[in-house]
């Protein structure tokens, strides 16, 4: 019963962490660039929506919206001021610029929110699920996060297949020069992908915020993990980056049921070495062809 605890427990958490990794496939198969702060749009997430819902008394509705309109809006500023001055150049250090600003994120939210770790309720997360006495352990919350994660999921492919917008974001990532003389506005394309990336990430920062304590450093670790599934999975596949966001959460959870959770981080992270050091594209994933 402890260990399918555990996998239930670790398919919430993989789904969390393929939430936030879809970010990075959408804005690399649109711009080649990733947003590196994306663990911290995920706990700004979190954070403004306790400040809305608890601080503030907005009520839980309102809170999620304008929370998400915030974190899609820092998807905007990372865009267009830590990635677009750069790549538009042919340089790389948006790499370092994004990692940057969601320092820069993180030390405000710090100074402003504060350093004490505080809990956002919900009635999803009150108590355990009962099964004929059995006592499962985990809460509603963690069967409805796989379900959401995959409705996202789908959401994204049939956007990208059935809409406008989605059609002209994946004119971009297949042939940006094409996409250009066709009349799509590429810098538009490309700060919308920013502004998915992040609404993403927000998601999983609300949804995972209940089962964790809301705080101002909830998202380095976190981002770290969703970039590892997002290589994992193969970073140009998105269906990929799912599966491999609910492999990886739940090879954590296994791992801290059985050994104790000293050895969680030290497991999973030799496991994704292991992996990538036998399929470099990920699992998923596939060679890039270089014409020559």
């Amino acid at each position: 019963m402890q260990l399918l605890a555990a996998l239930i427990s670790g398919l919430g958490l993989g789904s969390m962490y393929a939430l936030t990794a879809l970010g990075f496939h959408v804005t690399h198969a649109v711009s080649g660039t990733v947003n590196f702060a994306q663990g911290s749009s995920m706990m700004l997430g979190a954070v403004l929506c306790f400040t809305f819902a608890q601080t503030l008394g907005w009520g839980t509705l309102p809170a999620v919206v304008l929370a998400l309109a915030c974190c899609a809006l820092y998807g905007l500023i990372v865009e267009f001021f830590a990635v677009r001055p750069f790549a538009s150049r042919g340089s790389n250090a948006w790499l370092m610029s994004t990692v940057a600003l969601g320092i820069v994120l993180d030390n405000v939210v710090m100074h402003t929110f504060g350093k004490e770790p505080r809990s956002l309720p919900s009635p999803l997360a009150v108590a355990p699920i009962d099964i004929a006495g059995m006592g499962l352990g985990v809460y509603p919350l963690q069967l409805l996060i796989p379900l959401v994660g995959f409705a996202l999921a789908a959401a994204l492919h049939l956007i990208g297949r059935r809409t406008r917008w989605g059609t002209a974001l994946l004119a971009v990532a297949q042939n940006r020069d094409a996409a250009r003389l066709m009349g799509i506005p590429i810098k538009r394309a490309v700060a919308a992908a920013y502004a998915l990336s992040t609404l993403l990430a927000g998601i999983a920062g609300i949804l995972i915020a209940p089962l964790f304590n809301v705080n101002a450093e909830m998202g380095t670790l976190f981002g770290l993990k969703a970039y590892a599934v997002a290589i994992l999975g193969g970073i140009s596949s998105a269906w990929g980056v799912m599966f491999a966001g609910l492999i990886f959460g739940v090879a954590e959870a296994v791992v801290t049921v059985t050994l104790g959770s000293g050895y969680t981080q030290i497991i999973t992270f030799l496991l994704v070495i292991v992996v990538l050091a036998l399929r470099p594209n990920g699992l998923f994933g596939r060679a890039e062809v270089k014409k020559v």
